[in-house]
């Protein structure tokens, strides 16, 4: 494991400890992270994130899946009768797998595992932002993230704006 995920994991049980104040060590759970899927990359992201004191969470844009029962399998005419139909989701297409805020400034995350691309939508999506004056950046794996997480809170100086 590299330092920098053995820098979340201890970050992760210190605040269990402080959450579960009565909890003998031992009694705690060790945090497990994997950087090795889309969903383990992401937790670790914001995980990170949030026990920095920076807002972030999960988008998700797919829509959701609904299943009917009662409709008769005509093909086959045997099993569980059913049909699926989809309902779109209601976020941006193409919109970054985390958004967050650090130091007052819109930061977004776009996961990619493997051999995975941006699509159409996710480019067009990233090219908003940047306009917008926020930062994108693809991640592949925890590293990456973490190098290009410490740049940034070495580089920009948080925002207070006094209304």
């Amino acid at each position: 494991m590299s330092k920098h995920k053995d820098k979340l994991k201890a970050l992760k049980f210190e605040s269990l400890k402080l959450k579960y104040p009565n909890f003998p060590e031992h009694a705690i759970p060790v945090p497990v992270y994997s950087d090795k899927t889309a969903n383990g990359l992401t937790t670790m992201v914001i995980d990170w994130l949030q026990l920095n004191k920076h807002q972030a969470e999960r988008v998700n844009t797919m829509g959701t899946a609904r299943v009917e029962k009662g409709i008769k399998d005509e093909v086959f005419n045997r099993g569980t009768p059913t049909k699926i139909t989809w309902t779109p989701g209601g976020g941006t297409k193409g919109s970054a797998d985390i958004h967050s805020t650090i130091h007052g400034y819109s930061v977004k995350w776009e996961v990619k595992i493997a051999k995975d691309r941006q699509s159409d939508y996710q480019k067009k999506y990233e090219n908003d932002v940047k306009a917008a004056g926020g930062l994108y950046f693809i991640i592949k794996d925890f590293d990456q993230f973490y190098e290009i997480y410490q740049k940034i809170v070495e580089k920009l100086k948080p925002i207070i704006l006094d209304f």
